[in-house]
């Protein structure tokens, strides 16, 4: 990789930033080199969201400077930012829903006032040149709506290659990615790099900074606790200084064998979700992973079981019973439990607290007959935050004002207090850091001790590889195989690509 020894391209001494009481930033020196690749480390609440909205402009620090090529930046706005050449691929993509991805990168690229005329074939030129540069396979046309969250995040890639960007920063941009979109998007990066574009890039999967990055900074409570050579540091040192502990077996073993079968499928298809013949076995006890490519059928197949897409092919078995969940509170009754993928949309309202996130799914059981129990509520979900070891305040905290970690286990609080018989997690680990990774793999391998029957679906290769005890592999809608949780990578992918390993 580049190694760089000229005037940074951009540099931060001394930041600082505090909200009330809370000092997100306590000194934080940062630098980036034209040319280079810099990683940016930490467990979510370490500072790197509020450093990351100083050097956009959304925020300004409470002390320290900011330079840009040797140019203090002591005003910065997110406009001026922009001007300056920086921009960011945020984590969930800021797209407009109901306009195309051609009037998305147009209302971000192109210049003059609202009432301007606009050169539609141009714009549709432009989009689509953009979107061939990073390999993506969708239309320019395509209404954002349409598109996956993967899909939206290239979409988010062009946008940023289109400003011509001397600092671009890349905020988990491969969560919900493929492998082959992964590798996509590492080409993106190499060639920013040898364009001479500094890459500020946040991500919590380590083996993608050891592909990528010149130089790793890492963050812990609001304190640059280190910067080294990539070349020079390990995975478990960069583990080490993030938390401040040892993260020792992330991928916990099985602790029981599985037992009777607790849901079955047979040849299940969905029309309207473009799924057919599905066939398998879940028992109690088992974690059973699901990889394969974005549009494969894993969410669909998901969304089948909870009744958002009801079957309309095969037989589906619950303990050995015909069910036909036509809709989610039908799903729950029946004792099945998801925990969706995107736990912004889905999983968590940001702007309720805990307790009422916590036991939504079971207000009748809380309320019967109407009666308000809020007292039966906060003893619910203090229960539940104990259980789950969620950090928060207490029941009262907002939503939103926890860490993405702690989000996702008050999503699955939420869904274990209906006491499934099933329980499906979609990407259960997406954007969360290494520490609260290893926790929420810990509470999955718990829960299946406890003998309930885990779907578990995943991009992340090495998670499924590491937590499944099968794998099952879905191709174009359909199961193509079922796999031991310790199979090798490559067959894996075989399977999923439809390639004879």
């Amino acid at each position: 990789m580049r190694q760089t020894t000229s005037a940074p391209l951009l540099r931060l001494e001394g930041i600082k930033k505090n909200y009330g009481a809370v000092r997100a930033l306590q000194g934080v020196d940062f630098e980036l080199q034209a040319g280079e690749v810099h990683a940016l480390l930490g467990e979510n609440g370490a500072g790197k969201s509020t450093l990351i909205n100083l050097i956009t402009g959304a925020r300004r620090p409470d002390a320290g400077t900011l330079t840009l090529a040797g140019r203090p930046l002591p005003g910065l706005d997110p406009a001026a930012a922009r001007a300056l050449g920086i921009a960011c691929v945020h984590q969930q993509p800021a797209l407009f829903a109901e306009l195309s991805v051609a009037e998305n990168i147009g209302l971000r690229l192109e210049a003059g006032g609202a009432w301007r005329r606009v050169d539609w074939p141009r714009r549709e030129a432009r989009a689509a040149e953009l979107l061939q540069r990073i390999g993506a396979e969708f239309p320019a046309s395509r209404t954002v709506r349409e598109l996956s969250m993967p899909e939206q995040q290239l979409v988010e890639i062009a946008c940023a290659l289109g400003v011509g960007a001397r600092i671009v920063i890349m905020d988990e941009p491969t969560s919900s990615l493929t492998r082959r979109e992964q590798e996509q998007l590492y080409g993106i990066v190499r060639g920013l790099r040898a364009a001479g574009t500094g890459v500020i890039y946040i991500s919590h999967r380590l083996e993608e900074i050891f592909a990528l990055a010149d130089r790793v900074t890492v963050l812990r409570d609001g304190v640059s606790v280190g910067t080294h050579a990539v070349a020079a540091v390990t995975e478990p040192e960069l583990i080490r200084l993030m938390v401040g502990r040892e993260v020792s077996q992330l991928y916990p073993p099985a602790e029981s064998a599985p037992g009777a079968a607790v849901l079955e499928l047979r040849g299940v298809g969905c029309r309207a979700a473009g799924m057919h013949g599905v066939s398998c076995t879940v028992h109690a006890g088992e974690v059973f992973g699901l990889a394969g490519l974005v549009g494969a059928g894993r969410t669909e197949l998901a969304r089948t079981l909870f009744g958002l897409t009801p079957a309309d092919a095969g037989e589906i078995l619950l303990h050995g019973r015909r069910i036909h969940p036509r809709s989610p509170p039908e799903a729950v009754a029946l004792g099945i439990a998801y925990v969706p993928e995107d736990r912004r949309r889905h999983g968590i309202v940001l702007e309720m607290p805990v307790a009422h996130n916590l036991t939504m799914a079971v207000h009748p059981r809380l309320f019967p007959g109407a009666w308000l129990r809020f007292g039966a509520e906060q003893a619910l979900a203090r229960e539940s935050l104990r259980d789950l070891a969620v950090k928060c305040p207490g029941p009262d905290a907002l939503g939103g004002s926890l860490s993405g970690g702690n989000q996702q286990k008050v999503s699955l609080a939420r869904w274990l207090a209906t006491r499934p018989k099933l329980l499906i997690l979609d990407e259960p680990t997406q954007g969360v850091d290494v520490g609260a990774k290893s926790e929420i793999h810990r509470i999955i391998r718990r829960l299946a001790r406890d003998g309930l029957a885990v779907i578990m679906i995943s991009s992340d290769l090495p998670e499924v590889l590491g937590m499944s005890d099968r794998i099952g592999v879905m191709r174009g809608g359909t199961l193509a195989a079922v796999l031991p949780g310790k199979s090798d990578p490559h067959t894996v992918m075989a399977a999923a690509l439809g390639q004879s390993s």
